[in-house]
C-alpha cells in the first residue's frame, strides 16, 4: 500500500498519520505545487501515462532545485 500522502486517497490519509517525510522534503524543495498537480492528475486519471505534462513539470522543478543546491543558490536542505 502507498505511504500516507502519496496514495491516491489525498490529504486525509496524510493528516491521520502526521506529515510524511517525503512530503516535507518536497515542500522544502519549492516544488510542492507541481507535486500536488501530479497527485491530482493521478487521482483523476489513475494512469501516470496520462499525466506526462505534470510528470515533466515536477521533474523539471526538482532538477532546477538540485542544480541550485549544487551551485549553492537554492534553499538549504539538510543531508539525507
Amino acid at each position: 500500500m502507498a505511504k500516507a500522502g502519496h496514495g491516491w486517497s489525498g490529504a486525509a490519509a496524510a493528516e491521520e498519520e502526521g506529515e510524511d517525510p517525503l512530503d516535507a522534503r518536497i515542500a522544502r524543495s519549492g516544488c510542492l505545487e507541481q507535486h500536488r498537480q501530479l497527485q491530482e492528475c493521478m487521482a483523476e486519471r489513475r494512469d501516470w501515462r496520462h499525466c506526462q505534462e505534470q510528470v515533466r513539470a515536477f521533474g523539471a522543478c526538482m532538477a532546477r532545485r538540485q542544480q541550485q543546491r549544487q551551485r549553492g543558490t537554492g534553499p538549504a536542505q539538510p543531508p539525507d
